[in-house]
């Protein structure tokens, strides 16, 4: 029996984690469940997985979701704040910490369970963006272990020779090909996706995911994240690094050998399929996921992104190859930009726009290699973000 502690546990890949716990009862035990401010949802997850411990961000949904438990009679301990967040990622019970809080904020509780020595299921990329250096720094020096749950990096981590663990270069590896599904617009004119809403943007053609994550897919974003993290889990160059669109996303990504043999893995766009493997590692679970009909299907197809269509692609190459703090800024600037547009407070090809001239400036600044400058360069590049967003607005306004 393992004790499970879920990071940001009513997003998708928090409520698609406890599905499959609750499918192995006789393996995994809840131990506590964290969110941002959700109490109600909150709550319908304790009530179901009855954990010991759930702490929210926010204090005023703590103390809702403190007497919604007294009153359904659960025997649960409330907390409150980023510091109890980071303590339940860290405590001494727990044995697997899936890591799902999106955005930089996820970055100290993913910290916290990396020093802790624990086994890190890690969902949200923006830490090993923000920090990839020093989580894998940290993991080496406390005996952490990283499995991936993109469902990309998932896919790689399956086909990599063993024992290949995260952080080590692989062995006999040419080159890891990451498959995307090209979004919404993949096939929209390009003098059409001016009007984009965030209504469209979210409306991913294949998974279920959340607001930020389903905008980044819409734009590339993710894939160019996902590029970056890469480099961090398996040690490679940027040059041995590539993007593909597959539209069916059947194949979740591709590891090429340097005898020009090539591994992909095959699914169905379900997260609970690499959450099941990451879980059960080095063992297989059943996933509640059936299998794919290729005969159905039919065929797959593969195309190369059109960065004129896909300009965020094209920034995080950039950053990737440049290094330094462009991979931090890049990360910040797109989680201010993407909120700016979810808020109808940024039109769609202006993601792109905020971005590039957050990066322009970032340009030479020193990279932040313990917490603090990391901080200190994610808070300056937000604030930058947030400038040129207001700026942006003003001139459409007056346009």
């Amino acid at each position: 029996m393992q004790n499970l502690v879920v990071l940001g546990a009513t997003g998708t890949i928090g409520r698609n984690t406890l599905d499959v716990a609750a499918r192995h009862a006789d393996k995994l035990q809840v131990l506590g469940l964290s969110a941002q401010r959700d109490a109600e949802g909150l709550f319908e997850l304790c009530r179901q997985h009855r954990p010991r411990f759930a702490v929210l961000a926010d204090p005023v949904a703590a103390e809702r979701l403190r007497g919604l438990c007294r009153e359904a009679g659960l025997a649960c301990e409330v907390a409150a704040g980023a510091e109890a967040i980071c303590e339940l990622a860290a405590h001494p019970e727990a044995g697997q910490v899936m890591s799902a809080i999106v955005g930089a904020a996820g970055l100290l509780p993913t910290l916290a369970a990396v020093r802790a020595g624990k086994r890190v299921l890690i969902a949200n990329k923006e830490p090993l963006v923000m920090a990839g250096a020093l989580l894998m720094a940290e993991a080496a020096r406390h005996g952490a272990s990283l499995i991936p749950i993109d469902s990309e990096h998932n896919a790689i981590f399956q086909c990599l020779p063993a024992p290949a663990r995260c952080g080590e270069t692989p062995r006999g590896v040419s080159r890891l090909i990451l498959t995307a599904s090209g979004g919404p617009f993949r096939e929209t004119p390009l003098a059409e996706l001016d009007a984009v809403t965030p209504q469209q943007a979210v409306r991913h053609p294949n998974w279920v995911m959340g607001q930020k994550i389903s905008v980044d897919s819409a734009t590339m974003m993710n894939k160019g994240l996902e590029l970056i993290e890469a480099a961090v889990l398996y040690r490679l160059p940027a040059e041995r690094l590539e993007v593909v669109i597959h539209p069916e996303s059947a194949i979740h990504s591709i590891v090429e050998y340097v005898d020009g043999s090539m591994l992909a893995q095959l699914g169905q766009p379900d997260m609970r399929v690499p959450i099941a493997h990451a879980l059960a590692w080095p063992e297989r679970w059943e996933s509640g996921v059936g299998g794919l009909d290729l005969a159905a299907l039919g065929r797959f197809r593969f195309e190369a992104p059109d960065e004129r269509r896909f300009p965020c692609l094209r920034l995080a190459r950039f950053a990737l190859k440049q290094g330094g703090a462009l991979p931090n800024a890049l990360n910040a600037a797109n989680e201010v930009a993407v909120e700016a547009f979810l808020q109808h407070r940024l039109n769609y090809p202006g993601i792109p726009a905020v971005i590039e001239e957050v990066m322009d400036a970032a340009v030479g600044r020193q990279a932040g290699d313990d917490l603090e400058g990391i901080l200190a360069l994610d808070a300056w590049a937000r604030g930058l973000a947030e400038t040129a967003v207001a700026e942006r607005g003003r001139s459409l306004r007056h346009a």
